[in-house]
């Protein structure tokens, strides 16, 4: 089976649990404080106990280059579409440009991007995957701080590392490079943990969508213009850049690929609301591109395999 169909497969059971949880935000089963405090529970626990596990697997040099790999792509697929969004929005200093510019720069990568990831290539793919993260967490509450807040919202690097999702690495990293393995008992609990992340991370971004008002903000030119930066260019754009490379193993190439054509990252919603900066048009881009990810993912992973 192609990996396209695999893709579009597990999109479409992703967006079953989508609309689970788009119907439990509708019916007020599943309240905005509720997802919250689930969405938390999902990046804080969930997330980093299966970029954990990922690395509970026996060491061999492929895979370390690989992580590597998708390290040094990730860093320069991020500088990339900085320095271009930049060019382009020269003009535009809106709070508006400023929420397109970070939801196509910066993809849901994680929250989306692991399950995703995880039903095409296995724990394999997350162990790449793991990279790319990094360099977002690192980007995201660095340069993403700073370009919503200004100058004046410091961050420190005491808060880029002790992410849960950055502290998981690290000891994954450790457990990967000594050969620990965790006890039979506490793997096989820490996988069930693990297996959560698909169904809490769609439910909350149903519940999520539910609480948009999609419809008065479809007339904004803006919307289309952040979903295409970010569904079509970046994607595209990383393909153009590495596709031609032979020393990038298939699987990290495929792995970033995918991860570079995730729909908008919910922490530009989370931004947008702490610095007041256009929240609406943020979740309505998040909303969007979530949906529309559904046709364009598996275009990317058909023209990832050209």
């Amino acid at each position: 089976m192609s990996l396209s169909i695999i893709c579009v497969k597990q999109i479409l059971i992703m967006f079953i649990l989508v609309a689970l949880g788009f119907l439990c935000g509708k019916i007020n089963l599943i309240d905005k404080e509720t997802n919250s405090k689930l969405s938390g529970f999902v990046l804080e626990v969930v997330n980093p106990v299966l970029i954990f596990m990922s690395y509970q697997q026996s060491f061999n040099n492929e895979l370390l280059i690989g992580l590597g790999m998708s390290l040094v792509l990730g860093f320069i697929s991020y500088g990339v579409m900085i320095f271009l969004l930049k060019f382009l929005y020269r003009k535009n200093k809106t709070n508006e440009g400023i929420v397109e510019q970070f939801a196509a720069i910066y993809s849901n990568c994680a929250f989306m991007g692991i399950p995703l990831i995880n039903g095409l290539f296995g724990e394999e793919g997350v162990f790449f995957l793991t990279g790319y993260v990094t360099v977002f967490n690192i980007m995201v509450w660095t340069h993403g701080v700073v370009f919503f807040g200004g100058k004046e919202a410091q961050t420190s690097v005491k808060k880029v590392l002790t992410s849960p999702a950055i502290i998981a690495t690290f000891l994954g990293l450790i457990a990967f490079l000594t050969g620990f393995r965790l006890p039979e008992l506490v793997s096989s609990a820490a996988s069930y943990v693990s297996g959560m992340n698909t169904p809490l991370a769609m439910i909350c971004a149903g519940v999520t969508i539910s609480g948009t008002v999609i419809g008065t903000h479809l007339k904004n030119i803006g919307v289309y213009r952040a979903t295409f930066l970010r569904l079509i260019l970046c994607p595209v754009l990383f393909w153009l850049m590495f596709r031609w490379f032979d020393f990038i193993p298939d699987t990290v190439f495929m792995v970033v690929l995918v991860a570079a054509g995730c729909p908008a990252a919910a922490t530009g919603t989370m931004f947008a609301l702490r610095y007041k900066k256009c929240p609406e048009i943020s979740a309505v881009v998040f909303a969007v591109t979530t949906l529309l990810s559904a046709i364009t993912l598996p275009l990317m992973v058909m023209l990832g395999g050209v």
